[in-house]
């Protein structure tokens, strides 16, 4: 054999033992999970391009409380609840003289308030799409109510007229529609409020939950967030029993309505998965954990968030929660729906995602929160009253 004849043998052994090499490698599993507790809901829908997540959220959490209660399956409207949250909104705005927030968001006690004062309707009497466009497109009809209500409030006549909310009601009929006072729904006539009579709702049953250290423990406070400009208030609760609330809720067959922030680097709506990961250096080798120490901040982080699989996450503290919400680390970001308990092929709890983004993702329009992204990361909930733990209801007074 000559030294050509060798070089190329050598070569081809050396090619089909990377080969093999690489074969015999294990790969990276991603995630399986495994379904412990699953709360029936309806369609998942789409938000698009607006910031009404709070009311497509909470919306669905209304609709899946009506599958609770043995009705049938209902599409409520969700631009009806914004219609009516921005002409509140505006007014306030303008009593304040613009000292808060003005913009598309809201929050779940907007939904159920909004509808104790004007009622609901289903999606068919109102889809809120009056301007050309097939899906919710809101970046022109914020544009446009924040530039007027700043308008109002530079007052140029030195006195507010009569005319500026009729002024605002028109702009919001002209890309939502005009609210209908009657509409005729499965052979039926009604208005707003005799349908959300019929739906059977108790509104007072439904109750906001958070958990933080700067208001005390089982109080009830206003949460200091930009998109709560109604002020609406939320129970306080210790981060233990807090997490009890979101076990109990889905066990005895009840959504939550979660309001969280997905800006965090763990959600990846690629993955479809939300998670906090962590190095666990007690698991390490000395050389594993001195080559770690070596690593600069964007190599660990490169390394935590490859989404190749479970792997160890940080262990949530209410100190943590509460150092994230100072610190602006957690912000009222967007609203989900909570409808079920999985495993990952590990063990590790989950919590099944309902959101409000379409159904082309991984899930299907779901994903999977981790316990601990879950307790980090939530803002707020809302929960029927019977959801939560009776011993707990009874330090809030329930």
């Amino acid at each position: 054999m000559n030294r050509l004849t060798k070089l190329a043998v050598l070569a081809l052994t050396m090619s089909v033992s990377a080969v093999m090499a690489q074969e015999q490698e294990p790969k990276q599993e991603g995630y399986t999970f495994t379904m412990v507790k699953e709360v029936k809901t309806t369609d998942v829908e789409n938000q698009h391009r607006s910031s009404t997540c709070w009311s497509f959220s909470g919306i669905a959490f209304l609709e899946t409380e009506l599958l609770r209660m043995g009705k049938p399956a209902v599409d409520l409207s969700e631009m009806f609840i914004v219609r009516n949250v921005y002409a509140g909104k505006a007014e306030k705005y303008v009593r304040l003289q613009g000292s808060m927030n003005f913009a598309g968001g809201g929050s779940f006690y907007d939904v159920i308030e909004t509808i104790r004062k004007y009622g609901i309707v289903p999606e068919e009497a109102y889809p809120g799409l009056s301007y050309g466009e097939e899906a919710h497109v809101h970046g022109e009809l914020d544009a446009v109510t924040k530039a007027y209500v700043d308008a109002v409030i530079k007052n140029p006549n030195r006195k507010l007229s009569t005319a500026w909310k009729a002024g605002f009601d028109g702009i919001l009929n002209a890309y939502l529609g005009v609210r209908p006072t009657t509409f005729t729904y499965n052979g039926k006539e009604f208005n707003p409020k005799s349908y959300a009579e019929s739906l059977e709702l108790k509104l007072d049953d439904y109750v906001y939950i958070t958990s933080y250290t700067h208001h005390p423990f089982y109080s009830n406070f206003v949460l200091e967030v930009p998109d709560n400009w109604a002020w609406g208030g939320v129970y306080n609760l210790p981060l233990e029993e807090f997490a009890q609330v979101f076990d109990n809720a889905i066990n005895n067959g009840y959504s939550v309505a979660w309001a969280s922030d997905v800006s965090e680097k763990g959600f990846s709506y690629q993955n479809g998965v939300a998670v906090i990961p962590d190095a666990n250096l007690a698991e390490m080798s000395n050389s594993e954990k001195s080559k770690w120490t070596e690593l600069s901040s964007r190599e660990k982080e490169a390394m935590l968030y490859k989404f190749e699989g479970p792997s160890f996450e940080k262990k949530i503290t209410q100190e943590m929660r509460q150092e994230a919400f100072d610190n602006y680390q957690t912000t009222d970001d967007h609203g989900m729906l909570i409808v079920g308990i999985a495993k990952d092929q590990k063990g590790n709890k989950y919590y099944k995602v309902k959101n409000s983004w379409g159904t082309t993702d991984k899930y299907n329009g779901f994903f999977f929160a981790s316990e601990p992204f879950v307790l980090y990361k939530t803002m707020s909930i809302m929960v029927h009253k019977n959801a939560i733990p009776k011993e707990i209801a009874k330090k809030l007074k329930l």
